[in-house]
């Protein structure tokens, strides 16, 4: 067990997290080519085929989770050009990795984030 694997609601990019979702990576990374994005667009899971992906990541990228694509192994630097495509902000794909609105979201950044209570080591509550 790893020294941070008991923070609530962290899912660290470490090198076991990183072979996890290479592929699902890769995939976002090909959003960098227009010719590409076009062909997402035009038929994303033909796309998708053939990748590597696995079941659950291809669910994850189609019902555009953001939060189960960092569980699945993606970087949220990876990932987020999914989020760009489709015209979302940083702030929107947090609000929806933090079951809130995107008005709550910017409000609670804005305050300072998320208060420390609740979201330190499980063994400290």
């Amino acid at each position: 067990m790893k020294d941070y694997s008991d923070i609530p609601g962290t899912y660290v990019f470490d090198g076991e997290h990183s072979r996890k979702g290479y592929r699902l990576n890769m995939f976002c990374m090909s959003l960098n080519d227009a010719a590409n994005r076009e062909l997402f667009v035009r038929d994303e899971s033909a796309y998708l085929d053939g990748r590597g992906l696995t079941p659950a990541q291809i669910k994850a990228v189609l019902g555009r989770d953001y939060l189960e694509l960092l569980k699945l192994g993606g970087n949220i630097y990876y990932t987020f050009k999914l989020a760009m495509l489709d015209g979302k902000s940083m702030q929107y794909v947090g609000a929806q990795m933090s079951d809130m609105t995107e008005e709550a979201f910017r409000e609670m950044m804005l305050n300072g984030g998320r208060p420390i209570d609740g979201n330190r080591h499980k063994g400290e509550f």
